[in-house]
């Protein structure tokens, strides 16, 4: 009876799906310079944690492991898609992919979000191809149409001393196939089925990954703001050129650079772009801000300015929970009217933050108010409580007030930006303070700021320095250290924190022109 061809169809099929799938996370890793291991390997949650997060703070070993991973990937992949070394591929394959099942297993307890597409307590993408994997290495490769099948042929075609023509397989050796040509011109063609497949998985990346927008293609834009899109030179842990520096916010050591809250807040200050809060809340998942918080500890950012909320409070204890250690420095508010002057920012020092601040918006208002009062029972009430306590705002007004007043304050975030950006509009009609209202400007006084706080010997946290998004992270950064901040708070995406760290880096190392003490 004539042995149906279906199976070997069938296997074959499945090995060329794996082999796509392997093979073309290898190239996505390798055109895209912004990919490492690192963050992966940073929430890894189970027995080899501390091994694999390790391996991701060490700039030489994440630099290894990214190649490793990368042309591993591409290796592997390549040889189960032509089905060439099929067995040593998959064997490979299977212990590659062990490994990131490690990382972080769905196990109940240890998954970061619960349940996820893919995932479904112990079983997951992961482990199912793995399974797959073991599969194929076991199979004998007569139960595929592939290279190493070919190779086979002729070799046990040589062996019988013939060139052309049916020889048939020992019934001992393998009765299923025992009446299958070796050498016929159709079994060649089917054991190069995966050539022309390959053909169609090269189209298809390059047509994935080498597609450009009209305005990429005229404009060339390079930016990492938010007014503009970097399509492709990202920067990665591995292109990190030292950690951010450090100094003292009060006692407190903190990085230069602060990361900024819009990631847990899901909001942004983008003038007219409305739906750019509702694509950061489906950007910053859980799982992405705790990312993102890793690579700031390991680029030396170990802070992080951020609201003083329940979403806010929840997401960092799960953080810390993790093993995280970024420190909270909290936006905290105040409400004299519904008598709860305290409780925000005395929820926030009870949750674990390193820092307190009071809210620009708030401030912003008392000082319009006349409410000097306010300051004072604020501060007082905090200063001197363990943690430093400071004043935020948008007015110069602001720290004017406190510092006449000779208010007990540690720090101020204050803003400050050029006006040198195209949408600045000098006609535009300015409210007295800025109060959510709809505008693009947030340093209304740069001057006048600048001049003012050469006098005040008190840190200064600046913020909204690039604008929301209209200057670039050179100008802005460079502007605010050399004009007198001392530290500076900017929001950002996970793929600007190293290049972010490493201006940061370079400014510093060729600061010049600053009449402001450095504190």
């Amino acid at each position: 009876m004539k042995q149906t061809k279906l199976p070997i169809w069938i296997f074959t099929a499945v090995r060329i799906i794996v082999g796509w799938h392997i093979f073309y996370e290898g190239i996505v890793k390798l055109l895209d310079p912004t990919w490492s291991a690192a963050p992966l390997l940073l929430e890894s949650t189970w027995i080899f944690s501390d091994f694999f997060k390790s391996l991701a703070l060490n700039p030489d070993m994440i630099a290894v492991v990214n190649i490793l991973n990368t042309w591993g990937l591409i290796l592997i992949g390549l040889g189960l898609f032509l089905g060439l070394l099929t067995r040593v591929s998959a064997i490979s394959g299977a212990v590659l992919l062990t490994m990131y099942y490690f990382v972080q297993p769905p196990f109940a307890g240890l998954m970061l979000l619960g349940h996820t597409e893919g995932s479904y307590i112990w079983v997951n993408k992961l482990l199912i191809e793995i399974v797959i994997l073991i599969m194929i290495a076991i199979l004998s490769k007569k139960w595929f149409f592939s290279l190493d099948s070919l190779i086979l042929d002729i070799k046990e075609s040589k062996k019988a001393g013939k060139k052309n023509g049916a020889i048939e397989v020992p019934q001992e050796d393998n009765p299923e196939f025992s009446e299958l040509p070796l050498l016929d011109r159709r079994r060649v063609v089917k054991n190069l089925i995966s050539l022309p497949v390959l053909g169609v998985f090269s189209y298809a990346v390059m047509k994935n990954l080498g597609y450009e927008s009209h305005e990429e293609k005229r404009l060339k834009i390079d930016g990492v703001t938010s007014a503009s899109v970097k399509t492709r030179n990202f920067s990665s842990l591995g292109d990190l050129k030292e950690k951010v520096s450090m100094s003292k916010l009060g006692d407190l050591e903190v990085s230069r650079l602060i990361c900024g809250g819009n990631l847990i807040a899901g909001a942004a200050h983008t003038r007219d772009l409305i739906y750019s809060s509702q694509l950061l809340k489906n950007y910053f998942t859980d799982e992405k801000i705790w990312e993102t918080f890793r690579l700031c500890e390991a680029s030396g950012i170990n802070s992080a300015i951020v609201r003083t909320a329940k979403d806010t409070i929840k997401v960092l204890n799960q953080y810390w929970d993790l093993g995280g250690k970024i420190q909270w420095l909290a936006q905290t508010y105040s409400y004299p009217e519904k008598g709860k002057i305290f409780d925000n920012t005395q929820w926030a020092i009870d949750s674990g933050a390193s820092a307190v601040y009071l809210q620009g918006n708030i401030a912003d208002k008392w000082m319009l108010a006349g409410r000097v009062d306010l300051f004072e029972k604020f501060l007082a009430h905090f200063h001197g409580k363990g943690i430093p306590v400071g004043i935020g705002g948008h007015e110069l007004e602001v720290v004017k007030m406190v510092e006449e007043n000779g208010l007990p304050c540690d720090f101020y975030m204050k803003t400050l930006h050029t006006h040198n950006y195209w949408s600045y509009q000098p006609d535009e009609p300015k409210p007295p303070v800025r109060l959510n209202v709809p505008d693009n400007y947030w340093c209304r006084k740069p001057k006048e700021t600048i001049k003012y706080m050469e006098g005040v010997d008190k840190s200064w946290i600046a913020y909204k320095i690039l604008a929301a998004g209209a200057l670039p992270p050179e100008e802005g950064f460079k502007h605010a250290y050399k004009n007198g901040a001392d530290f500076t708070c900017v929001g950002m995406f996970d793929w600007q924190v190293v290049e972010d760290a490493n201006i940061v880096t370079d400014i510093f190392k060729n600061l010049s022109g600053r009449k402001r003490r450095l504190i």
